[in-house]
């Protein structure tokens, strides 16, 4: 049970941190519009999902309950200016920067974990927290601006960890509920540069059109890997394998796509990686101590 949780984690993050290159074959098109597709094509596959799980009995009474909704509305938008930062960052050439984002995230959830839901912050996650702000302000300093593609990524996926968090549905029917909001908003989009006739869609090549249309695909499919991955193994187990897909993502914009990566950067990462370092540690140790299984929070993906 658990080499199976650990093996749909390992698949899921691989995903997530193969994404620049799905975007990056995506480069011609705007990213407004590429995120209208990611949308919308979303929104389809989770209604396939539900169709085959028979999952529908959630909806009617959802309907019913305004606060669920305007909550679900809010990490709806939260989710939407991190998937549009995250796809403008990777096609204009910040993939490293993007990377950043993603290591510093666990961090920020940690922050505000402390500053809104009053959580006990424990010595070694105070170190690391440090540590990261030492390695931001770092760069800001030696860059001349805040790294400012990395913090919104990092604090737009926090708190809609944070909603999340205490919000009534589970992964999969909050999800849905999500690209459900997100489709109204996103096919008016798609039709608006129909008319104009800016759309890339329909206008493009085959295999440009398969991918605007496979944008749901690579979105959802991750997401329900680690919900299954979830649920099989602790949350330090997640905790170690949520690397893998920035460090991936950092090796593609170094070695793939030849972003720059300057000794500056190389002290302002190390700080980040070594923040981690200890993060990892102390929540490791601190598992093993209680010798308990908590709930994790299903992210949502690049």
């Amino acid at each position: 049970m658990k080499n199976k949780g650990i093996l749909y984690g390992v698949i899921a993050y691989t995903l997530w941190g193969l994404l620049p290159i799905y975007w990056k074959s995506l480069k011609g098109v705007p990213p407004i519009e590429i995120l209208s597709h990611r949308m919308v094509w979303s929104f389809f596959f989770m209604l396939v999902v539900l169709a085959v799980t028979r999952r529908w009995a959630w909806i009617r009474p959802v309907l019913k309950q305004p606060k669920v909704l305007l909550t679900f509305l809010a990490t709806a938008v939260l989710l939407s200016i991190n998937w549009f930062v995250y796809i403008w960052g990777v096609n204009s050439g910040f993939i490293v920067e993007t990377a950043l984002g993603y290591f510093i995230n666990p961090l920020v959830n940690v922050l505000l974990g402390y500053i809104f839901l009053k959580e006990r912050l424990r010595k070694g996650q105070l170190a690391a927290v440090l540590l990261a702000l030492c390695g931001v302000v770092y760069l800001t300093i030696t860059y001349g601006s805040l790294p400012w593609i990395a913090l919104t990524l990092a604090f737009s996926f926090g708190f809609y960890g944070l909603l999340r968090k205490t919000a009534a549905l589970n992964s999969l029917e909050g999800l849905s509920l999500e690209t459900g909001w997100l489709f109204l908003f996103a096919l008016g989009g798609l039709i608006y540069f129909e008319v104009q006739g800016t759309a890339a869609f329909g206008h493009s090549s085959p295999s440009t059109n398969m991918l605007l249309i496979g944008a749901g695909m690579v979105t959802a499919v991750p997401l329900l890997l680690f919900a299954a991955s979830a649920r099989r193994v602790t949350m330090a187990t997640l905790g170690i394998l949520q690397y893998l897909a920035p460090t991936l993502q950092f090796l593609i914009g170094v070695f793939v796509y030849g972003e720059a990566f300057s000794r500056t950067q190389l002290v302002g990462f190390s700080f980040i990686w070594v923040a981690l370092a200890v993060y990892s540690a102390e929540s490791i140790r601190h598992s093993r101590k209680n010798g308990t299984k908590q709930a994790v929070s299903v992210p949502a993906g690049d």
